[in-house]
């Protein structure tokens, strides 16, 4: 077992082994953002985002910047995993200009968030066939609508064959949506805790979160025994949950400040 040594708001825990769990609210704060929880609801069942004219000026994001469509350059064969110039050329044909321009990202930017490109299986009709064409599934979160949108692209044809959007999917968050958690709570007056523990351990202050080795993932409702009325939108809208090592140093306990991305706040639990 393991010792904890509490201070403050965060925890300096000494050794690896970190539970997830997480009980009733204490406090929620809001952060700026431009994806708050009354915007992020919208969508296509409950409305159109607003449109690039609606919006203040102060507020209007960069003109989008429509991306070349790369070659084929080097292919797989058969089951061989996505190359480098498959995963670009994938990725690239997956967005239409009109998809750069109104979905948006972890932090506000135009275009929807990656998550992942992977091989596609063939359907059963090509399963068998002697060079089947080569598909990629390319996943991205559109923070405008709190939607799970994946592309199939055939990479023989350049086409994309099929698109989806579901709400209420929530896979496993991407590096630079947990960066983007850690900035937020780094920001939030709950991360004051987070950095007086570094600096007990440090001597040095904590202002940037390459200070931090992190990881994390979706924060799942349906696994808590008590969800704070601030989270009860999680799944709905896109939360996670840290763990945080000072590298080479010990772990800060941040379980219990969880982030929801889609509203842009930072709640402590338990």
């Amino acid at each position: 077992m393991y010792e904890k040594v509490r201070r403050h708001l965060g925890k300096v825990v000494a050794g690896a082994a970190l539970a997830v769990t997480g009980t009733a609210v204490m406090v929620a704060i809001t952060l700026p953002g431009p994806a708050g929880a009354d915007e992020a609801a919208g969508g296509r069942a409950g409305g159109a985002a607003a449109a690039p004219g609606e919006r203040g000026a102060q507020d209007a994001p960069p003109p989008a910047t429509v991306a070349s469509v790369p070659p084929a350059g080097t292919r797989g064969v058969g089951a061989d995993p996505l190359t480098d110039d498959e995963l670009r050329r994938a990725e690239a044909l997956a967005l239409t200009p009109p998809d750069r321009a109104a979905y948006r990202n972890v932090d506000g930017g135009r275009g929807p968030q990656h998550l992942a490109t992977v091989l596609a299986e063939p359907p059963a009709a090509e399963a068998d066939g002697p060079a089947p064409p080569r598909r990629a599934l390319v996943r991205y979160y559109d923070y405008g609508r709190n939607e799970l949108v994946t592309r199939t692209v055939n990479l023989d044809t350049g086409k994309v064959e099929a698109s989806q959007a579901l709400r209420g999917v929530q896979p496993s968050a991407h590096p630079r949506e947990l960066r983007e958690a850690l900035e937020l709570i780094l920001a939030s007056p709950l991360g004051k805790g987070v950095k007086e523990d570094y600096r007990d351990a440090t001597g040095k202050a904590l202002t940037s979160p390459d200070q931090l080795w992190f990881n994390g993932d979706a924060y799942r409702t349906y696994r808590e025994t008590n969800v704070p009325a601030a989270l009860k939108k999680c799944g709905e809208h896109r939360c996670v949950r840290l763990v945080t090592k000072i590298r080479n140093g010990s772990w800060i306990d941040t379980r219990n400040l969880i982030v929801d991305l889609s509203a842009r706040t930072v709640t402590r639990v338990g």
